[in-house]
């Protein structure tokens, strides 16, 4: 069971910190918490952003290899997100929509917003184990229409059960290794005891609203990253506009982790290595070199961060580098 009504035992806050605004992909701004210099990994978590773009900033033609990518557009978004990849993999982010991909060997993908309209969402990145990190790409795409909405009326709480188990009900997401994602909403007057696996290691990270975690005030934007003594979480909120977050929870690998942007292996040799598949297009990036994807190719980047006009060249943002002044065509 996830829940108890017994946690005089619950995790302690170990810390928690404000996650601020920073730059990323091509014109777009994340809150990154997971992998800032406040907590630079939480094995086997690398990086959490809460992400709000619209056209024409996103996230253009980029590889990964040896993580999985968790993308969660928020049910209140109103705008959307658009996917595409180099196994000709196509699809929508829909607000309430989830997609777990696991890009094993490789992966060369494109995450633009559909339009205009910001597409408010979160991003995590999962660490795989050494012996899954070359395995064959998986996607796991759940609808909001499919995923398990459960409420406990009595405790004035709802939870979207993504992965793990809370209220006896299970999420649908298959796990490379033991992780649990459950995002919570909870009325002036809840309380919530969530017990965490044994051995997980947790954050939980704040959206809307203000509350208590064991004792401890929390309020929106913030990571609170608990001990790992303790059986669970103790949450409480009396803000009128209630408490809404995200609870994470995932088993050690205790494995070296060696990260090169988008590239996590467990060596420098093997890290090497993959920046050779990439370039070469061998060992899983085989359609690398030939592709390009239409979502993201309508970019034109510009060469020169100091020319006064935008003297600029069509391509992968990966080949030219991130550019401070860009063209949307």
């Amino acid at each position: 069971m996830s829940l108890n009504t017994d946690m005089s035992n619950a995790r302690r806050v170990a810390y928690q910190f404000v996650a601020r605004e920073q730059a990323e992909g091509v014109g777009a701004t994340v809150r990154r918490s997971l992998g800032s210099r406040q907590l630079p990994n939480l094995d086997p978590f690398l990086v959490f952003d809460e992400v709000n773009v619209g056209l024409p900033a996103g996230f253009p033609d980029h590889p990964h290899r040896g993580f999985e990518t968790v993308t969660y557009m928020l049910p209140t978004s109103k705008g959307h997100m658009l996917h595409e990849d180099f196994l000709g993999n196509k699809g929508e982010l829909r607000p309430g929509d989830l997609q777990w991909m696991t890009p094993g060997k490789g992966i060369l993908h494109a995450e633009m917003p559909a339009n205009e309209e910001k597409a408010h969402g979160l991003q995590l990145w999962i660490n795989l184990p050494k012996e899954k990190k070359i395995m064959e790409p998986r996607y796991q795409e759940i609808s909001r229409d499919t995923v398990p909405h459960v409420w406990d009326e009595a405790k004035k709480v709802k939870a979207i059960v993504f992965a793990g188990e809370v209220f006896g009900q299970k999420g649908p997401i298959e796990t490379e290794a033991p992780v649990t994602y459950i995002h919570f909403f909870m009325k002036q007057g809840a309380e919530l005891d969530y017990k965490i696996p044994i051995g997980h290691n947790a954050f939980v990270y704040t959206l809307t609203g203000s509350g208590k975690c064991s004792g401890e005030d929390i309020e929106a934007h913030h990571a609170i990253v608990m001990e790992k003594e303790g059986d669970g979480l103790h949450v409480t909120t009396e803000d009128e506009e209630g408490l809404e977050f995200i609870v994470i929870s995932g088993q050690p690998l205790n494995e070296p982790v060696v990260q090169y942007g988008p590239f996590v292996m467990t060596s420098e040799a093997e890290i090497h290595q993959t920046i050779r598949d990439y370039q070469s297009g061998s060992n899983g990036f085989e359609n690398a070199p030939k592709w390009t994807s239409e979502i993201g190719n309508r970019w034109v980047y510009c060469t020169d961060r100091n020319v006064s006009v935008c003297q600029c060249m069509i391509g992968n943002a990966l080949d030219v580098g991130w550019c401070s002044q860009r063209c949307f065509i």
